[in-house]
Parts: C-alpha cells; sequence; structure tokens
C-alpha cells in the first residue's frame, strides 16, 4: 500500500510541469516571458521611475536592530515551559506527574515557581538590551563620535560657525544616462513620444494575437520575436483555440530603462493595462479558459530594438509578470 501510494505522488509531481503549461494561454506571449533584451535578458526590468522600489531612484535601505540571540531566560523559560506542560498533560491523562506520584497541587505550585523565575530572568534580558542599546550597539562600544555640524544646526550656531551641511547633487538616473545616449545620435528622440508609438504597436499586436497570425505587424517585430509569437499562434491553430483579447485599455504606458550595447539601442516600456482575456474553441460559443465579463488588470514590460540611430524601433521582448 505505501508503495502504491508512493509511486502515485511520484507520477503526480512528475506531470505537474506538463499540466502546468498547458492549462491556459495569456495574452500575446502564451502567459510567459519571450524574446532577447541583449545581456539584460536575464535580468528582471527595471520598475517605473514613479514606483517607490525604482531602481533608478533608490531608497535609503532600512536598517533593521541587530536581534540579540535568546539569553537564559528564554532558555530556561522554554525548558521549564516544556516539562510542565508535559506534566501537567500526564497528570490529566494518566492521573500522575512526571512518573514519581507528583499530583496537581505539585504540579501548581512548580507552575508558580517557573513563572516567577521565568519573569525575574526576561526582566534582567529586558534591562541588558536597554543597556547594550546605550552603549551604542554593541561589546566595548564608546560614545558616538560628535557632529558638530549636527548639533550646531540643532541648539544654534555661534557667530562664525557652520550653520548647515550642503549635500552634494544627486546624479543622473540610470534611465536618465540611457536616454542621454540615445539622444547622442538621435537628438529627436523623445520617451513620451515612444511610449505613446509603442502602445499603438501594443494594441496591433494584441489583435494580430487574437487572430493568430503575426503577418501585419511583421514590421514591428523582430524576426526572432515573429517566429517565436507564431509559433504560438500555430498551436493555439492546431488545438483549435483562439485566445479573445478584447476591450484593452492601457492605464500607463511609461519607459523604465534605455541603453545601448553592441551597436544597438534598446528602450523598455511598461505596460499597466485590463481587458477580457478568454480563450474559446474555434466556433466562439464555448469558453475554455478565462471570462467573457470579468477583466484582468496585468502589467508587462516590452523591449524595442533598433540599430544605433534615428531608425523604427522593433519589439525584441515581452516580458509578463
Amino acid at each position: 500500500m505505501k508503495r502504491t501510494l508512493a509511486l502515485a505522488v511520484l507520477m503526480a509531481l512528475a506531470i505537474m510541469p506538463v499540466l502546468s503549461v498547458t492549462e491556459a494561454w495569456a495574452r500575446a506571449g502564451g502567459g510567459s516571458s519571450s524574446g532577447s533584451r541583449g545581456s539584460r535578458s536575464y535580468s528582471s526590468p527595471a520598475r517605473p521611475p514613479s514606483s517607490p522600489a525604482s531602481p533608478s531612484q533608490p531608497s535609503s535601505p532600512a536598517v533593521s536592530p541587530a536581534q540579540p540571540r535568546p539569553g537564559w531566560g528564554g532558555m530556561m523559560g522554554g525548558m521549564l515551559g516544556g516539562l510542565l506542560l508535559g506534566g501537567l498533560l500526564g497528570g490529566l491523562l494518566f492521573g500522575g506527574g512526571f512518573g514519581s506520584g507528583i499530583g496537581m497541587m505539585e504540579i501548581l505550585i512548580l507552575g508558580g515557581l517557573a513563572w516567577f523565575a521565568l519573569s525575574y530572568m526576561r526582566r534582567r534580558q529586558a534591562a541588558a538590551q536597554s543597556g547594550y542599546a546605550m552603549a551604542g550597539g554593541g561589546y566595548g562600544a564608546g560614545p558616538a563620535p560628535r557632529d558638530d555640524a549636527a548639533v550646531s544646526a540643532r541648539y544654534g550656531a555661534g557667530p562664525g560657525a557652520a550653520t548647515a551641511t550642503l549635500e552634494p547633487p544627486a546624479g543622473p538616473s540610470d534611465l536618465e544616462r540611457g536616454v542621454g545616449h540615445l539622444r547622442q545620435m538621435d537628438p529627436s528622440f523623445d520617451p513620451r513620444g515612444f511610449a505613446e508609438t509603442a502602445s499603438d504597436t501594443f494594441f496591433k499586436v494584441q489583435g494580430a494575437w487574437t487572430a493568430r497570425d503575426l503577418r501585419s505587424v511583421s514590421a514591428s517585430l523582430t524576426p526572432e520575436m515573429q517566429a517565436q509569437l507564431q509559433r504560438d499562434c500555430d498551436r493555439l491553430r492546431t488545438e483549435q483555440k483562439i485566445n479573445r483579447l478584447e476591450n484593452i485599455a492601457v492605464r500607463t504606458a511609461e519607459i523604465t530603462e534605455a541603453w545601448q550595447e553592441s551597436g544597438l539601442d534598446y528602450v523598455t516600456v511598461h505596460f499597466l493595462a485590463s481587458l477580457l482575456d478568454y480563450t474559446t474553441d474555434e466556433s466562439g460559443a464555448r469558453v475554455l479558459d478565462g471570462s467573457r465579463t470579468e477583466p484582468v488588470k496585468f502589467e508587462e514590460y516590452w523591449t524595442f530594438v533598433r540599430p544605433v540611430g534615428p531608425g523604427a524601433f522593433r519589439l525584441s521582448a515581452i516580458q509578463q509578470t
């Protein structure tokens, strides 16, 4: 019986990846990431600059206080608590305690003593931790170094004393540097205008995906991207399925990355959108996956490429999250 159960579990684990691959289609790209982003193909795209977690505008990481090791109070408390619980259960279940005839009264007395001991040790541990923090956070740490500028700024500076500390201006972000590089060879490059052009391509590619024929948008795709998407469309046709994308609404389209490498310009656009995404049979009468009425919200990153300099961009990668 055990051998049969083990074999059944192994078979389920073996076919799980196959089921996850064939269970549904989702938008152009088949619900997965595809294409090439040059040297960044295997890295996550940057978040939009307006996002608090954007790599182009990093925030100072929060420094979490060091967690002290559990002291003797915690260790002893755990031991006493375990003994008390075991004795109590033993007394309730078997009528005795600890195997030596200790009754309920003795157990309650031991529990009270353990509680007082644990409370005392916890108070000592809390006091030790407070002293640790006041001493500067480490054994043997001396007083924190004095910041004369900060003291002057807070309490008022005397004549001739410095009243403020000037911080160096923040440098350009990775996105700004990338856009600057593109403009060196193409001064007319406009990030906002490019985002609008990318949105037009987004709508056209989704329509071609539903039609299962990418020839109408071949000028907007790299040959590799067109071949990959067309293979997915052909597979849908072979399975007699249509992935229908309707009521598409793009909420935001924003450039998050721009860079040059190997004589090519790359630009990544982040899309936040919603649509009706469902799959039917050839007749359209039977819904196989998704919903005709419940829209889904999603975000994707589309990367476009061209030879360095003025010229048309083509879609080279789609990363779906």
